[in-house]
C-alpha cells in the first residue's frame, strides 16, 4: 500500500491531493483514533493507495508513517521552490549536517529507489509543455520515515503551485509508481550540485538508481568523513545500497566509504553492468579484470547467475577482425561470452573472455571467422587455426605483359579479362593466392 502525505500548509500539495482523488475511484473513511490535523478524520482510499491529510508543513512533522497501518511506500505531495522555472521532481529526505529544515541532524528516512526511477519515467511522460524534470539532492526532514519514502513535487513558484495541469502531471506519476516494481539497484549518489544530472541520467539509461544523494553543499555540512563514518554508513543503510557513485574529487570521503565496506564505482560501471546480476559482476571481475580496466559484459550476461569459463581470444584473430570491422567483431564476442576484455576505451574485445560454457568459445571463434569473410574470399575454421585466403592483384606481372596504367589495368585488377595487342589476358595469371593464419591458441 502507497501512503500519500497531503499537508494543508502547502498549497501545491493540496492541488496535488486535488488531482489524486479526481484520477481515481475513492472510497472515504473516518478514523477517529487520530486528530485531523495529524492524518486523522477523512481518510481516502482506492486500489493500492491511501491519502491522508496532515496540517502542519511536511518537512517538520514526526510520525508521518504510523498515521498509516503499515505502509509499503510513502510519498508526500509537495512544493518545489526555487530559480528553476516550471519544474517537476523528487528526492529523499535527510541531513547530512545539522537539521535546518526539519528531521535531526545527521539523519535520513528511508530512500525508494525502485519509485524514484518510476517517477522520473511518469514525469518525462507526463510533463506538460514547458515543465522540465528532475531529481533533486537529498536535504531536509523528515527523517524518522522508516519505510522507502519521497518527496514528489510540483515547482516552482505560485503559478506553477496554483497549476491543474502540473498538479495533474505529478498525481498521474503517483498513480503510476505506486506499483513500481523491485527492479533497480540502488546507489549512493555523492558529490555535485543540488540538482544531479548524472545520477539522472543512470536513472533514465539503466537498472540503477540513487537512495540518498550527498551534494556538495551538503558535504560540507557533514563532519569531517573520518568523523562521520556513522553519518556515511547511515546514508547507506537508509538507501539500501553497497554502491556509490561519486561526483568530483572526494579522495578522503571514499577512502572512508571503502574502509567501511562500500564500493566507490563509476558512471561506466553503471552503464556496463545494466542487467547483469551483481554476483555475475563479481565473479568475472575476480576471473579476468574489471569493470574500469576495460570488462564489458555480453549478450549472455543478462540474468545470468553461475560460474564462468576462461579463455583467451586468439589475438591475431580479433585484431585482423576488429581491423576489417570494429562493431561487428565487437558483436561477434559480445553475442557469445559473458564478459570479456576489451581495449582502446572499451571499442575492441582483446586478451580474455568469460563463457558460461566451453562450447561458447568455438562459437565465438566462427563469428569473429565470419567478420573475415567480408575481406577474404575464403576462410576456413581448422583445429588449430582461421586460414584466410584471397587472390591479391600483383601489378608488376600485368606490366611485364604489356598492361599499362588505364581501364585495361583497373579491369584486369578487378578480376576481369581484357584484350592487350589482340591478346586475352585472364586475371588469375596477374594474381596470387594471399593466405593468412591466425593461430588459436593465443
Amino acid at each position: 500500500m502507497l501512503a500519500v502525505v497531503v499537508s494543508r500548509a502547502d498549497k501545491a500539495s493540496e492541488h496535488i491531493g486535488e488531482q489524486l482523488l479526481a484520477l481515481g475511484s475513492w472510497t472515504e473513511h473516518e478514523d477517529a483514533s487520530r486528530p485531523d490535523a495529524e492524518g486523522g478524520g477523512t481518510v481516502y482510499r482506492t486500489d493500492g493507495i491511501e491519502l491522508r491529510t496532515f496540517e502542519e508543513l511536511h518537512i517538520h512533522a514526526e510520525g508521518l508513517a504510523s498515521a498509516f497501518e503499515a505502509p509499503d511506500r510513502l510519498f508526500v505531495a509537495s512544493r518545489h521552490a526555487g530559480d528553476t522555472g516550471p519544474l517537476l521532481t523528487t528526492h529523499p529526505t535527510g541531513n547530512p549536517g545539522p537539521a535546518e529544515h526539519g528531521g535531526d541532524d545527521a539523519s535520513f528516512a528511508r530512500a525508494d529507489p525502485d519509485s524514484l526511477a518510476a517517477l522520473l519515467g511518469a514525469f518525462d511522460e507526463y510533463a506538460p509543455d514547458g515543465y522540465g524534470t528532475a531529481i533533486e539532492c537529498t536535504h531536509h526532514g523528515p527523517t524518522d520515515i522508516d519505510c522507502p519514502s519521497l518527496f514528489v513535487e510540483l515547482g516552482s513558484d505560485d503559478e506553477q503551485w496554483d497549476d491543474p495541469a502540473g498538479a495533474r502531471a505529478v498525481a498521474r506519476a503517483i498513480f503510476d509508481a505506486r506499483d513500481a516494481s523491485a527492479t533497480q539497484r540502488s546507489f549512493v549518489g555523492v558529490g555535485g550540485g543540488h540538482y544531479v544530472p548524472r545520477f539522472e541520467r543512470i536513472t533514465r539509461e539503466t537498472d540503477w538508481s540513487p537512495g540518498h544523494m550527498l551534494a556538495d553543499w551538503s558535504l560540507d555540512e557533514m563532519a569531517h568523513p573520518r568523523e562521520a563514518e556513522a553519518t556515511i554508513r547511515a546514508a547507506f543503510e537508509r538507501s539500501g545500497a553497497r554502491h556509490a557513485v561519486v561526483e568530483g574529487d572526494h579522495p578522503v570521503l571514499c577512502e572512508v566509504i571503502e574502509s567501511l565496506g562500500y564500493r566507490v564505482v563509476s558512471e561506466t560501471f553503471t552503464q556496463t553492468t545494466d542487467g547483469v546480476p551483481l554476483s555475475t559482476v563479481e565473479t568475472v571481475e575476480a576471473a579476468v579484470t574489471t569493470v574500469d580496466d576495460g570488462l564489458r559484459f555480453g549478450t549472455p550476461a543478462t540474468g545470468y547467475e553461475g560460474e564462468v569459463v576462461v579463455r583467451t581470444l586468439p589475438e591475431s584473430l580479433a585484431s585482423e577482425a576488429a581491423n576489417i570491422d570494429t562493431e561487428a567483431a565487437w558483436a561477434a564476442v559480445a553475442d557469445a561470452a559473458v564478459a570479456f576484455e576489451t581495449e582502446e576505451g572499451g571499442t575492441r574485445p582483446i586478451g580474455q573472455v568469460a563463457l558460461a560454457e566451453e562450447s561458447a568459445f568455438d562459437d565465438t571463434v566462427e563469428a569473429l571467422a565470419d567478420v573475415l569473410r567480408d575481406s577474404y574470399e575464403s576462410v576456413e575454421v581448422t583445429d588449430e587455426a582461421v586460414v584466410a585466403r584471397d587472390q591479391q592483384f600483383k601489378p608488376e606481372k600485368a606490366a611485364t605483359l604489356g598492361v599499362g596504367e588505364g581501364p585495361a589495368f583497373g579491369a584486369l585488377a578487378a578480376g576481369e579479362s581484357v584484350e592487350v595487342d589482340g591478346r586475352t589476358i585472364d586475371p588469375e595469371v596477374v594474381h596470387e593466392t594471399r593466405e593468412e593464419r591466425f593461430p588459436l591458441d593465443s
